[in-house]
C-alpha cells in the first residue's frame, strides 16, 4: 500500500453522493442553463422592457382577486407568486449573467402579488355591508352630493342617514322628481324626507351590469327614490367650493345656448351630461363618440396641450425671463396647474383624473428632454391609478381609455410609422395628406382596440366610429372646446355673443356628425353575451403586439385571432332569467324576443335584449301562437339540439291545485317560476324559481349544450354578493 500524507486526509466524513445522483444534478443545472439562456437572447432580441410588465403583472393580480371566488384562493395566489419570486432568487443566487431573468422573474412576482394584497384591502376598507331588504322609512340625512339630471327629469341626491336599527350611519343615493326639487337642496343641508329604499342591485343576467360591485367600492349601502315632498331642517354649509362653481357653470352655458347643443356644451365645460337627451347620447354612442361627451383623455389633454402652447408663447415675449428660465419647465407648470384645475372643475371623476395623471407625466418627461410617447409613462399612469382605485380595473372606462392610449402610443412608436410621419422635403398639400391619412389609421387602430371591451360590457358598438372619429376629434378639440373657452372669457365683459354663436353651430355640426353616423346601415354591431374568454385573449394578444418590437410581436395575432373566432361563433342563450323569475326571454324563435312579460318600466326588456345581442320591439309570450297560455301559466315547445324542450313559465302568484300543477311539471323539461312552487312539482331537468334562483342569481341557458350560466359563478364570496343572498 502507497503512504499517504496526513494532511492531504480531508477531516470528518466525505460526502458520498451516487454516479447518478451527480449525473441527475449536472443535467438539472445543464437544462436549466440553457433555457435561460434561450429566454435570455429572446428578451435581447425582442427589446424587453420591465416597466410596461411590471404594470400587467400588478393588473394581473387585481383581476385575479375579481376572478378567484374565496380568501383562501386568494391567499394561494399571493404565495405562489411570493414562491416564484423567491425560487428566482434562489435558483439563479449568484450568477451575474442571469441577473436579468432572475430581477424580472422576482419583480414580476411581486407586482401580481401586490395587486391582489391592494385590491383586497381597498375592499375591505370601503366595502359597505348594503342594506337587507327592500323599505320604505322616513329619515333624516345630510346631503353630500347633488347631480342635477334635467333630461331624465330628476336630482339625483348622496345623502348620509342614521339607521337606527343597525346603529350606524349609511351612504344612500335617492333620485327626487323635478317637481320636489328645491334651491336650498345643496351640499351639506340637513334634511328630512321619506323614501323607498333597495339594496344595491345584482347583475340581473350573467354578464350584465353589476351595480352592487359599484356600490361597494362606492361605500353606497342603498339606492331610492324620495316619497313627496323634502323638508329642509337647517341649510348648512358646504366645504366644497367645486359643486356650486361647476353647477354655476353649467348652468350659464345651458342659458347661453339652446337644445342640443347646451347640454352637449355644459358636459364640455363642466362635466355634468345631466341634461344631454337619451337620442343624442344613443346616437354618439352608436357613432363611436360617447368619449367626447365624458371628460376624459382627450379634454384634458386638449386644455393642458393649448395652456402649454399659450405659455411658452408669451413667455418667449419676455427676453430678460426667457435667458434665465427654461420655458418648456415654466410651461409645463402651467399647464399642470391648468389640467388640474380643470379636472377639479369636471367632478374630479376617476377617467378624468387618470388622464391628468398621464398628461402630467407627459409634461414631466417634455420639461426633462425625454420622449413624452413612451409605453413606460402609460405604465406608470396605470399603477398610479391602480393604486389609488384598484376596483377601476374591471370597469369599461379604465379598461377603454388606456388601450386607446397604448394603441396609439406602440402604433406612433412603431418604425413603419416614424418612418412615415418623418420629416421630408415636400408640399403643404402632401404633408396635411399623410397627416390625414395617419388620423384615419389611428382612427381604426383604435376601433379594433376598444370593439372587444365594448361589445364585453355593452353588447353593442359603432363600426364606423373611426371615420366619424377623423371629423370629430379635430372638431371638437380645435373649434369646439376654444370657442367655448373663448366665449366663457369674453363673457366676462359681456362680449361673448358672437362666438356663443359660433359654438352653437359648431355641436350642431359635431351631433349632425353622430346621428348621420349612427343613421347608416350596418353602423352598430351587436353581440350577445359572451363571456370572459374573448376579452381575455384579445387584451392578452394587443399587450403582445404593443409591448415586443421585431417579429416576435406578431405572435400576439394568434391569441387575438382566437378572441375573434369567439367572437364570430358566440351566439344567444336560448333563455334568459331574471334574478327573481319574473322576467324570462327566449331567442331563436323570431327575429325578435319573446318575453314572458311585458312591464311597466323597461330596465327589464333591455337587459333581456342587450344580453341576447337584440333590439327593437319584443313579442309578448301570451301574444305568440306557439305559446299556450293561462292566466296562471304558459306552456312552450321550443326545438333545439335535435329535440323538443317543453318550457313552462309562471306568470301569477295566484293559488293552483297542487295535483295540477305536479303533473304539468312532471310535462316539462324546465319550470321557471318567482312563485313558490311544491316539491311535488318535479321538471325532467331543471327547476328554476325562488329557492333555486336565490343561489344562484340570473341564468342563461343553452338547451343545445345543456349549460346553465348563473350570476353566482362569477361572484364568488366577495362582499357586495356575500352579503346579497
Amino acid at each position: 500500500m502507497a503512504a499517504h500524507d496526513i494532511s492531504e486526509v480531508p477531516i470528518g466524513p466525505a460526502p458520498v453522493q451516487s454516479d447518478a445522483a451527480l449525473q441527475r444534478q449536472w443535467r438539472t443545472k445543464a437544462h436549466l442553463s440553457s433555457l435561460t439562456t434561450v429566454v435570455d437572447r429572446f428578451l435581447g432580441r425582442a427589446g424587453f422592457e420591465r416597466a410596461p410588465w411590471l404594470a400587467v403583472a400588478f393588473a394581473a393580480g387585481i383581476a385575479a382577486w375579481f376572478a378567484l371566488a374565496t380568501p383562501w384562493q386568494w391567499l394561494s395566489a399571493i404565495g405562489a407568486a411570493l414562491l416564484v419570486s423567491l425560487a428566482a432568487i434562489a435558483a439563479w443566487r449568484g450568477e451575474d449573467h442571469r441577473a436579468e431573468i432572475r430581477l424580472a422573474l422576482v419583480t414580476l412576482g411581486l407586482a401580481f402579488a401586490l395587486g391582489v394584497s391592494v385590491i383586497w384591502i381597498r375592499s375591505e376598507i370601503v366595502g359597505v355591508e348594503p342594506l337587507p331588504f327592500p323599505r320604505v322609512e322616513r329619515f333624516e340625512a345630510q346631503i353630500l352630493e347633488r347631480e342635477e339630471q334635467p333630461a331624465r327629469g330628476r336630482v339625483r341626491l348622496t345623502v348620509a342617514m342614521r339607521d337606527a336599527e343597525a346603529g350606524r350611519a349609511r351612504k344612500v343615493r335617492l333620485n327626487l322628481p323635478l317637481e320636489y326639487d328645491r334651491s336650498e337642496l345643496i351640499e351639506g343641508a340637513h334634511i328630512r324626507l321619506r323614501a323607498r329604499l333597495m339594496p344595491p342591485a345584482p347583475p340581473m343576467l350573467p354578464g350584465g351590469y353589476d351595480f352592487a360591485r359599484s356600490a361597494w367600492f362606492q361605500g353606497l349601502s342603498a339606492t331610492g327614490s324620495v316619497l313627496g315632498r323634502v323638508e329642509i331642517i337647517s341649510s348648512g354649509e358646504s366645504r366644497d367650493r367645486i359643486a356650486p362653481l361647476q353647477r354655476f357653470l353649467s348652468s350659464h352655458v345651458r342659458d347661453r345656448l339652446s337644445d342640443s347643443p347646451a347640454a352637449i356644451a355644459a358636459a364640455l365645460a363642466s362635466g355634468d351630461r345631466g341634461a344631454i337627451r337619451e337620442a343624442d347620447e344613443e346616437a354618439m354612442r352608436d357613432a363611436g363618440l360617447t368619449h367626447l361627451l365624458s371628460i376624459s383623455g382627450l379634454h384634458v389633454s386638449a386644455v393642458i396641450a393649448a395652456t402649454y402652447v399659450l405659455a411658452i408663447k408669451v413667455l418667449a415675449l419676455w427676453p430678460w425671463l426667457a435667458l434665465r428660465i427654461r420655458l418648456p419647465l415654466a410651461a409645463a407648470a402651467f399647464a399642470a396647474l391648468a389640467g388640474v384645475a380643470y379636472t377639479l372643475l369636471t367632478g374630479s371623476e376617476v377617467p378624468t383624473v387618470r388622464s391628468c395623471v398621464g398628461a402630467i407625466l407627459v409634461l414631466l418627461a417634455l420639461a426633462m428632454g425625454r420622449e413624452p410617447l413612451s409605453l413606460r409613462l402609460v405604465a406608470v399612469a396605470a399603477v398610479i391609478v391602480l393604486l389609488v382605485w384598484p376596483e377601476s380595473l374591471v370597469g369599461p372606462s379604465f379598461q377603454m381609455s388606456f388601450a386607446a392610449v397604448i394603441a396609439i402610443v406602440a402604433l406612433h412608436t412603431s418604425a413603419p410609422v416614424r418612418n412615415f410621419l418623418a420629416p421630408r422635403e415636400e408640399s403643404w398639400t402632401s404633408r396635411t395628406g399623410r397627416r390625414a391619412i395617419m388620423l384615419l389609421i389611428t382612427g381604426l387602430v383604435i376601433e379594433l382596440a376598444l370593439m372587444p371591451i365594448v361589445l364585453f360590457h355593452f353588447h353593442r358598438a359603432g363600426v364606423y366610429g373611426a371615420f366619424a372619429n377623423v371629423l370629430a376629434i379635430p372638431l371638437v378639440t380645435f373649434i369646439c372646446m376654444p370657442l367655448l373657452a373663448l366665449a366663457l372669457i369674453l363673457d366676462i365683459v359681456a362680449l361673448g355673443g358672437p362666438v356663443w354663436w359660433l359654438v352653437q353651430h359648431s355641436l350642431d355640426l359635431l351631433i349632425g356628425i353622430a346621428h348621420f353616423t349612427a343613421g347608416q346601415p350596418g353602423a352598430v354591431k351587436l353581440l350577445p353575451e359572451m363571456g370572459s374568454t374573448p376579452v381575455v385573449l384579445f387584451t392578452a394578444g394587443a399587450l403582445w403586439l404593443a409591448f415586443w418590437t421585431g417579429r416576435v410581436r406578431l405572435w400576439g395575432l394568434v391569441p387575438a385571432a382566437l378572441a375573434a373566432i369567439f367572437l364570430v361563433t358566440t351566439h344567444p342563450p336560448d333563455i334568459l332569467v331574471s334574478g327573481d323569475g319574473r322576467h324570462v326571454g327566449i331567442t331563436g324563435e323570431s327575429e325578435r324576443l319573446l318575453v314572458l312579460r311585458d312591464g311597466k318600466s323597461s330596465y327589464a326588456r333591455d337587459n333581456l335584449l342587450e344580453t341576447a345581442g337584440m333590439e327593437g320591439e319584443s313579442i309578448y309570450l301570451a301574444d305568440w301562437p306557439e305559446a299556450r297560455c293561462s292566466p296562471d301559466f304558459c306552456f312552450l315547445t321550443l326545438l333545439r339540439g335535435g329535440r323538443e324542450w317543453q318550457v313552462l313559465m309562471a306568470r301569477s302568484r295566484e293559488r293552483v291545485e297542487e295535483r295540477a300543477l305536479a303533473a304539468a311539471c312532471a310535462r316539462a323539461d324546465i319550470v321557471i317560476a318567482d312563485r313558490w312552487l311544491p316539491r311535488s312539482c318535479r321538471p325532467r331537468w331543471l327547476k328554476a324559481d325562488p329557492q333555486m334562483l336565490r343561489k344562484t342569481g340570473g341564468l342563461a341557458i343553452d338547451l343545445a349544450g345543456r349549460h346553465v350560466a348563473t350570476v353566482a359563478e362569477g361572484q364568488g364570496e366577495h362582499g357586495w354578493w356575500r352579503n346579497t343572498r
